[in-house]
Parts: structure tokens; C-alpha cells; sequence
């Protein structure tokens, strides 16, 4: 990925770049950081994603924006909440004056936090996302609102197809493991068949009730079968 175009051309793209950066975490954190080179006035940025019934953080360009951030959840309401939440942009540009969220920008305040930009992103498979930015200055963040909101639409498209990679790599870690459980439970019924002369069912059975009254996996019990008949 281009430093100046967080956008991609297709997944295979996003993969390679995944790939190369170390991993989704990376690659994003790599987005907030140049976020920030292309906004001006902009000293921090994150990226919130909505996800089942809480927002969360993917990724920041320093420490600064997770407590920043995670005060804001806490306390649902905020301008990244808001525009995660409703999806219209959000700007308030001195936190000294602004009344719309008095806990959060106490706290904002007090970490040096004077401005703050938050724009929503449409993020496919998510019920809502922002990519947020801080300034340390009243108003710094006024000149690179046009910046921002070009950065955020490219942004998110690669937050889409970044989280679609993450998916489809958790559904193909879900098939392997689901495919690994069936093979050591397929290789214990063969040894129990085997060793007490008993059908596929019987010995199903038999493994259910021992993993049952032993509070222990199915898969973990077989495992421990098959490891102990082939002498560890």
C-alpha cells in the first residue's frame, strides 16, 4: 500500500500487504499513522468499529487515543460514539467550549486534547465505524476537515476489505480445527472398536459419557486416548 492511498485494489492486495506488515493489527496502526501525516493539525487518530453491541478500537496511532477512546464507550457518548452511531460527521473545535459531551472532554481536556474530529466510515459486514482524529490546539483540525474526509473514504474501503480477510481467516482456522476435532475423535472410536471389541456407536457413546462425567472436552478426551495409545 502506497503511503498516501489507504485503499487497494482487491483482497489478494490487502493479503500480500497484511502479510508483509505482520498482520492486521500492523496494517491498520499503519493507516492511523499516516492518517495523521495527511491531516493536518492532526496528532493522534484511531479507528472505531462497532462490533455486536460495543465499539471498539482497531487500531491508533499512539497511546494517547485508547484512553481517550475507551472513555468515550464507557461512558456512550462522544464524538466518535456519535459518529459510529449515527453517521454523521462530528467536529468540535475546542473542547474548552463544547458542551455536547461534558464527561468526555473533562477527560480529553486533561490529557491535552483540545479539538476533535471524528468521521463516520462505512465499513461492510459492521453496524457502524469512525475514523477519529485529536488535536492538541483549538481549532488546528479546522484546515484539514477536506483532507480527512478524503482520507476516511478511502479508509474505508481497505478497513472493509481488511476485516473481510480477518473473517475469512478466522471461518478457514474454524474448518481446520473443526476438521482436526473430527479426525482425533474418528482415531479414538477406531482404538476403543479396537480394544473392546465394540461397534462405531458403542464406542461414541461410550466416549460421550466419559467427557460428560469427567467435565472434560470430547475432543481434548480423545486426544488424550489416541496420544496415550500411540506411547505419548
Amino acid at each position: 500500500m502506497s503511503p498516501d492511498t489507504p485503499g487497494t485494489s482487491g483482497s489478494d492486495t490487502l493479503e500480500m500487504a497484511i502479510a508483509r506488515s505482520g498482520g492486521l493489527d500492523t496494517l491498520l496502526r499503519d493507516l492511523t499513522d499516516r492518517a495523521v501525516r495527511a491531516v493536518p493539525g492532526a496528532a493522534a487518530c484511531s479507528v472505531t468499529v462497532r462490533r455486536g453491541d460495543r465499539l471498539l478500537t482497531l487500531a491508533g496511532s499512539s497511546d494517547l487515543v485508547n484512553g481517550l477512546d475507551q472513555r468515550q464507550y464507557e461512558n456512550g457518548s462522544g464524538p466518535c460514539v456519535e459518529a459510529a452511531d449515527t453517521g454523521v460527521e462530528q467536529y468540535a473545535p475546542d473542547l474548552a467550549a463544547e458542551t455536547r459531551w461534558p464527561r468526555y472532554t473533562a477527560y480529553a481536556r486533561s490529557v491535552g486534547v483540545r479539538c476533535v474530529l471524528a468521521l463516520p466510515l462505512v465499513v461492510q459486514g459492521e453496524r457502524g465505524a469512525a475514523l477519529n482524529f485529536y488535536g492538541v490546539e483549538p481549532g488546528v483540525l479546522g484546515t484539514g476537515r477536506p483532507a480527512a474526509r478524503a482520507f476516511a473514504a478511502q479508509a474505508a474501503d481497505a478497513v472493509s476489505l481488511a476485516l473481510r480477510v480477518e473473517r475469512e481467516a478466522d471461518s478457514v482456522a474454524d474448518v481446520r480445527t473443526a476438521l482436526l476435532s473430527r479426525s482425533v475423535i474418528d482415531q479414538a472410536i477406531g482404538i476403543l472398536m479396537a480394544q473392546e471389541r465394540i461397534n462405531a456407536a458403542t464406542a461414541m457413546e461410550r466416549l460421550r459419557r466419559v467427557s460428560q462425567n469427567a467435565n472434560m472436552k470430547l475432543r481434548d478426551l480423545c486426544a488424550e486416548l489416541v496420544t496415550r495409545t500411540a506411547g505419548g
